[in-house]
This record gives C-alpha cells, sequence and structure tokens, in this order.
C-alpha cells in the first residue's frame, strides 16, 4: 500500500508546500526551500552529521538528489571556503528540518539563500527517518519533486521510471587544463584527471610540494604523458564507470605507461574496468563520513569520507592483475586494489575527507613515496 507522509512541522499552512513523489508510488510533503522549479532525479541519502556544504558542491552528485539523515541541518550556515567546486552539482536537497538562523563565526550565507541563489530546489519538514528506511529497504529510487500540488501520480511516474543519470562527468569536468602550483618548493609535477574532482585532492598534494596539473576526464593519454608527469591522480566524479568507454581506454594508456597512478572513487572503478574487472550498482551505495574500512595488510580499521553507488566486483578482479589492499568493514565489500608489479594503488573512499575524518589521507604520502621511489 502506498502512503502519503505529511509534514508535522508547525505553521505549514503559511508555507508553500512541496512533494517528493517516489518511482514506487509514495509521497512525502513539506515545506519548499530553495528553488521552486520541478526536478526528476535519482534520490540518495547521506549519513554525515556535518559537512552538508562539501556535499551540496561534491561533483560526485551530479544528478542526484540528497536526503541528509541528519534532523538539523544549516546550523553553522555557508562559508564559501569550505565549498569543494565552484558551484553546487545536485539536483535537489532534502531535509527533516532546516536551521533558520545560522550561527558560526564564518558563516556567510544561509542554505536557503545559497539554494536559491543557485537554482536548486529542496524541501525541508519531510519525515527523512520514513524515507531513509524506504531507499534501504527497496534500493535508491528515482523521484519527482515539485511544488505542484495539482500532479496527477498516473502521469508523473512513467516520466520518474525513464530517469537516468547519464553524461554527467561531461558536465562536472573542466573544459581546461589548468594548474594548481606547489605550495612552497616544488617537488614534483601530477597530472590530475578531473572526472569531477573535489577541491581538496589538489590541495592535498600541493601542501605536499606538487604542482598539480588538472586535465579535463576526456583528454587523451598521449597528452597527458607528454607532458612528463612524475604521478597521475584519477579523480572522483559521478555516474555510472561503465558508461565510460573512452575514459576507461585512456586510463588504460595510463597504467601501461611506467607513471605512478593514484586513484579516487570513481578513478577506482575506472582503472577496475580498464585492467578486466567488473562493476555494479549497489543497493543504496555508501554515502557519508563514517564508514569503517579495513586495511588488509596491518589489519588497522580507518573511518572514511564515502560517496558512490557503484562497487568493484572482488571476485572480477585477477589475483594476478591486483590484490585486494581495503575491505568495508560493514558490508566486506572492495575498498582498495593495490596492482601487482606496478606503482600503482586505488581506493574507494575519500583520502582527501573534506568533510569528514583525516584518517587516511596518509596515502597522498604513500603516493608521494612512489613518485620518490619512480624517480
Amino acid at each position: 500500500m502506498k502512503r502519503f507522509y505529511a509534514a508535522n512541522g508547525s505553521g505549514m499552512e503559511d508555507l508553500m508546500k512541496a512533494f517528493l513523489i517516489l518511482e514506487d508510488g509514495n509521497v512525502f510533503v513539506g515545506e519548499s526551500i530553495g528553488a521552486k522549479r520541478e526536478i526528476i532525479s535519482e534520490i540518495v541519502f547521506n549519513t554525515g552529521m556535518t559537512g552538508y556544504l562539501e556535499v551540496l558542491t561534491d561533483p560526485s552528485y551530479a544528478g542526484q538528489s540528497v536526503v541528509m539523515t541528519y534532523p538539523l541541518i544549516g546550523n553553522y550556515g555557508i562559508c564559501y571556503e569550505d565549498m569543494e567546486s565552484h558551484r553546487p552539482w545536485l539536483d535537489a536537497f532534502l531535509v527533516r528540518e532546516l536551521s533558520r538562523i545560522p550561527s558560526n563565526f564564518r558563516n556567510e550565507e544561509s542554505i536557503q539563500s545559497f539554494l536559491e541563489r543557485n537554482d536548486i530546489p529542496g524541501i525541508a519538514g519531510i519525515d527523512t527517518r520514513a524515507l531513509v528506511k524506504l531507499l534501504r529497504n527497496k534500493g535508491t529510487m528515482n523521484g519527482m519533486i515539485t511544488t505542484d500540488a495539482n500532479y496527477e501520480i498516473e502521469k508523473v511516474l512513467p516520466k520518474i521510471h525513464q530517469y537516468k543519470v547519464e553524461k554527467v562527468i561531461k558536465k562536472t569536468t573542466c573544459q581546461e587544463k589548468y594548474v594548481v602550483p606547489a605550495v612552497g618548493e616544488k617537488k614534483y609535477r601530477v597530472a590530475l584527471m578531473d572526472y569531477g574532482l573535489k577541491n581538496n585532492i589538489p590541495r592535498s598534494l600541493a601542501k605536499r610540494g606538487c604542482e598539480v596539473t588538472i586535465y579535463p576526464g576526456f583528454t587523451k593519454a598521449e597528452e597527458v604523458l607528454k607532458d612528463q608527469p612524475d604521478g597521475i591522480m584519477l579523480s572522483n566524479g559521478p555516474g555510472d564507470p561503465k558508461e565510460c568507454t573512452e575514459v576507461i581506454t585512456e586510463v588504460k594508456n595510463m597504467f601501461d605507461s611506467s607513471v605512478p597512478i593514484f586513484a579516487i572513487c570513481l578513478g577506482h572503478q575506472l582503472l577496475a574496468l580498464a585492467n578486466g574487472g567488473d562493476t555494479k550498482k549497489m543497493k543504496y551505495g555508501h554515502r557519508g563520513a563514517n564508514h569503517p574500512v579495513k586495511d588488509l595488510k596491518t589489519g588497522r580499521v580507518y573511518i572514511s569520507t564515502q560517496n558512490h553507488g557503484y562497487m568493484v566486483m572482488e571476485e572480477s578482479i585477477s589475483p594476478e592483475t591486483a590484490e585486494v589492499s581495503f575491505h568495508n568493514v560493514n558490508d566486506k565489500t572492495v575498498e582498495g586494489l593495490h596492482y601487482l608489479g606496478k606503482n600503482v594503488f586505488s581506493v574507494q573512499f575519500h583520502p582527501e575527507a573534506c568533510a569528514g575524518p583525516m584518517d587516511s589521507e596518509f596515502l597522498f604520502d604513500e603516493f608521494i613515496k612512489m613518485m620518490e621511489v619512480q624517480g
């Protein structure tokens, strides 16, 4: 039986209502925040208690709408310095309660204003607990966010079912290559492939003495290698990795060179596909700042930031090509690979954090050591 989940916030009768219509026919109603435009999107959830600005501006969310599981969002406002990209990329933002009066000495804008200015629709006051339970039980679903109270569900459901997250790397990648200078003495030159990168990746490299040249995601390997980088990084990004056939070809060409490679998130998946591995869409993915990963070499567990809806299938990895280096403690999925006979490794989680724990930041140092040895 389909349910209509009504908001119970006080004063709702005086505010514009907004509706989330899921592809299974369930409807949630709350208060409209941000832009008033209608959007069909993939609905996912994030379990982070903080870091909502980093979520809003993470390009990995392109084509998706995010439900925050923590019940109060916006209490420390918006600080532009913390943005992971120059703009927000998600389709819509859904919360239980939105703080009306942000309080922080770094605050520069409220979430409401930020969403309106960037034309991002959203809903506050919905039952996020019930919504996330649905997504966990049934898996990620498409949904429509609308302020039209006269919607006809029989007409909108077919449109919702038809939606797919497609060609989002082309949307999020930079259009021209550019350079982020090293902080202090320049020790290494790193080529960073932008599939929808977070700003803290080049920052993490720059503060370790790397001059980082950032390339559009579809740049040919030949052009990247011609610049003679000391190392190559494959960034995070949105969408289905199997859709990126052109990129996978170029990743394989980079892998076949002798240049050290470090890959994160989508880059990790693309690298696996380039070497005969397989990926699969997860039921509801890993999104949040509290995901435990186990280093299989040391047995140590790290808490990580994650944002992905696809995973590398462990059985698809040839033992002659790579070995699994990290497992997810909760569901035993692959969280890292070390490629045999190569200065190449990858992780599914985000060692650059932002927002999130800095437990695994040491992986950038491992990448630096690889370039040092190679040199």
